[in-house]
C-alpha cells in the first residue's frame, strides 16, 4: 500500500500548519526549506534546505514526489514550467500562480473577467502617476507589481507634489507600477476557496479581516451583518476567479467592501495557497483551509467547510516584549481553555507573526466577548499582560 509525497516549496508557517494534516491524511509531506531553522523545519522528517530560486535544487527536490506545491509565491514561472516539462505535478500550474504573483497581471485579468475592480492603472514615470492622480482624483496608492505582502511594497500617495517624492520607487526594477484609486471601504473581506485540477470547488463563509499597520490582526468568521447578496457575489467571484484561472489548492481573495462597487465590493489581491485570513477554519470549520489544500493538490474530494459554532475569531501575535513565549502559555492557557493556541515555532522579532489564537463562540456569545477572550490570550503570550 502507498500513500502520496507531497512536496512543498519553502519552510514557512504554512506548510508547518499543512503537516498535521498530512499526518492526518496518511500522506508524506516533505518541505524545500530556505535554512535550517525556519518555522517547518521542525514539524516534518524530511525538510532539505535548498534555494527555491535555483531550479537545480528544485529538479532536486521535485525527485520522487506526486505533488509539488507551496508555502509562497515568489518560486520563478520559469522554473516552474521547467518542473512541469520535466514530468512533475505542479499545483497550483505557474499560469494560475502568476495572478497572485504579480499584481498588474491580476489586475488586468480580473478586469477581462468583468469583476469588480478599483479604478487602476500601469504607470511607467511620475508623471504617469500624476496624471493617474488627478484624473481619479486624490488620494492614490502605489504599489509594486511583485514581491510586496504585509504592507510592504506600498505606498500612499496624497497629491502631485507627493508623487514627485516617489521619484526613487521608479527605477528601472519594474517595467511599470501599479496605481489604484484608494477605496473608500467600509471593512475588509475575504472569500476563499479550494479547487482540485479536475475542477470541483468549495468556498468558505466570507470573513471580516481586521489589518493593523498593513499586516492581518484579525478574523471574524463568518462576517457579521453582511448583506446577503454581497456574501454570494463575493463567493461567486472567488469561484469564477478559481475556475478560469485555473487555480488548484486554496485560494484567498482579499476584498475591500464598499459602496462604491455595484456588487458591494473589489478584488484588493489574491494568494493562491493556504492564507493567514484562513487560519480560523483549523478550529472553526469541518475541514480547515489546510486539509482542503492537501486533498484539492492530490485531486481528492473537498471535505464540508460549514463553520462549527455560531463565530469563530481567529487573532494574530506577533513579537512584542516576551520572548520566553511557553513560559506564559500556562497563564494564556488557564485564563481561557477555550481558546485555541497555534504557535509557529518562530524566534520572536517586533512585528514577526509568531502565532495566532482561534476561540469558536459559546451559544449565544456576542461577538464582543469572542473577540475579548481571543485579544486577551494573545496579549498574554505576546506582552506576559
Amino acid at each position: 500500500m502507498s500513500f502520496p509525497v507531497i512536496g512543498v516549496v519553502g519552510g514557512g508557517q504554512l506548510a508547518r500548519m499543512m503537516a498535521p494534516q498530512a499526518v492526518h491524511l496518511g500522506v508524506e509531506l516533505h518541505v524545500l526549506a530556505e535554512g535550517p531553522d525556519v518555522s517547518a523545519v521542525s514539524a516534518v522528517a524530511h525538510a532539505p534546505v535548498g534555494d527555491y530560486t535555483d531550479l537545480q535544487a528544485l529538479r532536486d527536490f521535485a525527485r520522487g514526489k506526486d505533488v509539488i506545491t507551496f508555502d509562497h509565491e515568489h518560486v520563478p514561472n520559469a522554473h516552474l514550467q521547467a518542473l512541469i516539462d520535466d514530468g512533475v505535478n505542479v499545483q497550483p500550474r505557474p499560469a494560475a500562480l502568476v495572478h497572485a504573483q504579480d499584481k498588474l497581471v491580476m489586475r488586468r485579468a480580473i478586469e477581462k473577467l468583468g469583476l469588480p475592480n478599483p479604478q487602476w492603472d500601469a504607470v511607467a514615470t511620475v508623471e504617469d502617476l500624476i496624471a493617474f492622480g488627478e484624473k481619479i482624483g486624490w488620494p492614490v496608492v502605489l504599489k509594486t507589481p511583485r514581491g510586496g505582502y504585509d504592507g510592504k511594497g506600498v505606498r500612499i500617495v496624497d497629491s502631485a507634489a507627493a508623487a514627485r517624492d516617489c521619484s526613487d520607487w521608479f527605477d528601472g526594477t519594474f517595467d511599470a507600477l501599479l496605481a489604484e484609486e484608494k477605496v473608500p471601504f467600509t471593512r475588509e473581506l475575504s472569500a476563499m476557496v479550494a479547487r482540485t485540477p479536475s475542477g470541483t470547488a468549495r468556498t468558505w463563509p466570507v470573513v471580516h479581516t481586521i489589518q493593523v499597520d498593513g499586516v492581518c490582526d484579525e478574523v471574524i468568521a463568518p462576517a457579521a451583518a453582511l448583506d446577503p447578496a454581497v456574501e454570494q457575489a463575493a463567493r461567486d467571484a472567488a469561484l469564477t476567479i478559481a475556475e478560469e484561472f485555473g487555480v488548484t489548492g486554496t485560494m484567498a481573495a482579499e476584498l475591500f467592501e464598499t459602496d462604491s462597487h455595484p456588487a458591494g465590493f473589489v478584488v484588493n489581491e489574491l494568494a493562491m495557497r493556504p492564507h493567514n485570513t484562513g487560519h480560523w477554519t483549523m478550529d472553526g470549520c469541518v475541514t480547515s483551509q489546510f486539509e482542503q489544500h492537501l486533498r484539492a493538490v492530490l485531486d481528492l474530494p473537498l471535505g464540508d467547510t460549514s463553520v462549527l459554532g455560531e463565530r469563530v475569531v481567529m487573532k494574530n501575535y506577533l513579537g512584542g516584549d516576551n520572548h520566553d513565549l511557553y513560559a506564559l502559555f500556562p497563564a494564556a492557557l488557564a485564563a481561557e481553555p477555550r481558546v485555541k493556541v497555534h504557535a509557529y515555532g518562530k524566534s520572536v522579532r517586533p512585528g514577526r507573526k509568531i502565532g495566532h489564537v482561534n476561540v469558536v463562540a459559546e451559544p449565544g456569545e456576542t461577538i464582543e466577548s469572542l473577540r475579548a477572550r481571543a485579544d486577551r490570550v494573545a496579549s498574554l503570550i505576546r506582552d506576559g499582560r
